[in-house]
């Protein structure tokens, strides 16, 4: 009798084989609007998806919208709107690997690339030059502070923003969780339909290879001195806006070590009860938060 796990391995290959050719589910509405309002630039033979929406009259201020993981750009949809009615260009994209953008596999990502992609796309939109401010997201986070290093040599950002994971890995006793079940990562009143449950879930379903995307985990402790030290050395306006239940960042041990860290960062706590995802659990608190920040420039 063969050895059980020769068992498995032979069972598991036809099993892979469907799981690998499982159609993708169908795009609800808001999803397909999403993706039909946007483009594509091509980075390396790789099509990166994006939204860039005109907005505020007189305006001349762009923001760039960075993701967290495992999601993708339609994050940002509930303070879109409001977004465009206080900058001239709002722009968002997918991450190679995420939402609607190129899953390649087998691939090396790394947050080096996803900065790559993020400079690719300020140029392809003739924004170069272009005084821009960064408002970025958990896995978006890293990228940022990757961007924020390159800075120091020249890349012309302004205003860097984070909200939430922004000093990953500085508390000892951190454990980064990757939660599959999104709801997890939601405060208890403030939990996404089952509808959003699944537009949130749906673009992921290409890329049946996430853990190569975990990778980032690793690249994020190797690099720590590097990314951490870009927030520690810029000149650049910082500012959180903290879920205080965010389990990721627990209260108040994360606030409390972001203030000694980063003492001329600003913060703005939100209310007791929202958590990871602040800019769809509390919209209009979170948009209010960070317009006061831009604002107060």
């Amino acid at each position: 009798m063969k050895e059980w796990w020769v068992q498995v391995g032979l069972l598991s290959v036809p099993l892979l084989a469907v799981y690998l050719h499982i159609p993708p589910p169908k795009l609800s509405p808001a999803l397909l609007s999403w993706r039909s309002s946007g483009a594509y630039f091509t980075y390396k033979d790789q099509n990166i998806f994006y939204r860039d929406s005109t907005g505020a009259v007189g305006s001349s201020d762009v923001v760039v919208l960075l993701h967290g993981f495992p999601t993708s750009s339609y994050d940002w949809y509930k303070i879109w709107e409001g977004l465009t009615q206080r900058f001239h260009r709002v722009i968002a994209l997918d991450f190679v690997g995420f939402g609607f953008s190129d899953k390649p596999r087998p691939h090396r990502y790394s947050i080096f690339e996803q900065a790559s992609i993020v400079e690719g796309l300020v140029h392809h939109l003739g924004l170069r030059h272009q005084r821009i401010n960064l408002l970025s997201h958990d896995y978006g986070d890293t990228v940022a502070q990757e961007l924020l290093h390159r800075s120091l040599q020249p890349l012309m950002l302004w205003l860097l923003f984070f909200l939430s994971r922004t000093l990953t890995r500085l508390l000892p006793c951190h454990s980064e969780l990757f939660f599959f079940r999104l709801g997890a990562v939601f405060g208890p009143y403030t939990q996404p339909s089952q509808a959003e449950y699944w537009d949130m879930h749906r673009p992921l379903h290409n890329n049946r290879f996430l853990f190569s995307i975990l990778q980032y985990i690793n690249q994020r402790k190797k690099h720590r001195d590097r990314w951490v030290g870009a927030l520690m050395s810029t000149s650049v306006p910082l500012h959180l806006i903290y879920g205080p239940l965010d389990p990721v960042n627990p209260h108040p041990e994360f606030l409390q070590l972001y203030k000694k860290v980063l003492p001329m960062s600003t913060v703005s706590v939100l209310d007791d009860h929202i958590s990871h995802y602040p800019q769809l659990e509390d919209p209009t608190g979170f948009l209010n938060a960070y317009l006061n920040f831009i604002n107060s420039f």
